[in-house]
């Protein structure tokens, strides 16, 4: 299925490309939130009209999410989690919780889809997470996991 971009998006493209992507990506995701329009004649010549602006919009996003990786990088955030004597977790850090903790902290709301932890977060200690706050801005951060209490 052809759809043109409304948005820069990593290893996708670029606005006004148009793709050819699968039926379900397209509809469930580039569509439904509004990151692509179907590739029909009038859509083209619209987004045609319209690019400058929506330039414009992606230049204010990458600006937003370049001040928010000024804040983050490479910070230390602190999570508490139950645990048992081994130091593992009951479940893992997830990253909604992340998400809640960065909220918390920085007073910043980031969607959890956009924060990649690089390992499983499952036990206590420090891990490295990826997020993409942009589709050309990534920020790493670290997690440390410590125990709220143990469970014997």
């Amino acid at each position: 299925m052809k759809v043109i971009l409304l948005e820069n998006l990593r290893n996708v493209g670029s606005i006004g490309d148009i793709i050819d992507v699968k039926r379900g990506y397209a509809k469930n995701f580039l569509i439904s939130k509004k990151k692509a329009l179907f590739a029909s004649k009038e859509n083209i010549s619209e987004v045609e009209k319209i690019k400058k602006d929506l330039s414009k919009k992606d230049l204010e996003k990458k600006k937003d999410a370049k001040s928010i990786q000024d804040k983050i990088q490479n910070k230390e955030f602190i999570i508490k989690k139950l645990c048992n004597e081994t130091k593992e977790l009951y479940g893992s850090v997830t990253p909604t919780e992340i998400s809640k903790t960065l909220k918390n902290e920085i007073n910043f709301e980031i969607n959890p889809s956009q924060i990649q932890p690089l390992n499983e977060i499952k036990s206590i200690g420090t891990f490295k997470v990826l997020i993409n706050l942009h589709s050309e801005v990534q920020s790493r951060i670290s997690i440390k996991v410590l125990p709220e209490e143990t469970i014997k």
